[in-house]
């Protein structure tokens, strides 16, 4: 997949990025809504920053432009310090804000998430699963992801499962930092809420392997399931067939 390019000096967003992959690939704002299923004047209000990109249209519009969402977030990825964003950068979340990712297994809440190309990925989240089996039924086994990982229980009991290391417990108030490529769960233990902060630190240029596994999960959760075909009626005995007959030609 190539990079989106721009010219030096050329200010950077994720709406010109947009804009600027859309225009070289040749297509319209409805073609994009098409493979996208955003509406014309939501990508229009991307392009040109009047809204925000969260995690669910950013992968839409890097599967339909067939690139990382990195390439959207980020037009100069090798732009020298001097012009990098991100000095004296800040976001305040307030409680119940953030982007809501669930699926049987977690309750996901993506913090900071208006806040572009930022180096660590904070996530809170509540434990569902309680144990692996029901953990392996929605992923297919541990889960992993490129980069390095750091967790603090914040209430609760924590089961933490990992392809290296015996399962170790975690109460409120531990914490753990692993490198997140190796296989790895977190369980409820206790018979309560159970809620930990994790802040995962890609190794690579992009979050989408991380993100991807969580949103598909969430897709599997909340699809609708298709209404059951009616059953054919069973045709009559031959009996009955007979009977209905006779009774026609009288």
């Amino acid at each position: 997949m190539s990079m989106i390019r721009k010219e030096p000096g050329a200010e950077s967003s994720p709406g010109e990025s947009i804009r600027l992959l859309r225009k070289r690939m040749g297509l319209t704002l409805s073609q994009v809504g098409e493979r996208t299923g955003l509406a014309v004047s939501t990508l229009s209000k991307l392009e040109k920053g009047n809204a925000s990109l969260s995690y669910d249209k950013l992968m839409a519009l890097s599967r339909a432009f067939g690139v990382e969402m990195s390439e959207l977030l980020d037009a100069t990825p090798h732009a020298p310090p001097s012009e990098a964003v991100g000095y004296g950068r800040r976001v305040i979340q307030r409680a119940g804000e953030g982007q809501l990712v669930e699926t049987r297994s977690y309750r996901q809440v993506y913090l900071a998430g208006e806040l572009l190309r930022k180096k660590c990925t904070p996530i809170l989240a509540e434990l569902r699963a309680r144990t692996l089996e029901e953990f392996f039924s929605e992923f297919g086994g541990l889960i992993r992801h490129p980069g390095e990982e750091f967790v603090i229980v914040l209430r609760g009991e924590v089961d933490f499962h990992s392809e290296l290391y015996a399962p170790v417990r975690l109460a409120a108030g531990d914490s753990m930092y692993f490198d997140s490529e190796m296989g790895h769960a977190y369980l409820n233990a206790g018979d309560d809420v159970s809620q930990v902060l994790a802040v995962c630190m890609p190794r690579g240029p992009s979050e989408q392997a991380l993100i991807e596994q969580f949103m598909s999960a969430s897709q599997r959760l909340h699809a609708v399931p298709a209404a059951p075909t009616p059953a054919a009626p069973a045709p009559a005995p031959p009996r009955a067939r007979a009977k209905a007959a006779a009774g026609r030609r009288r």
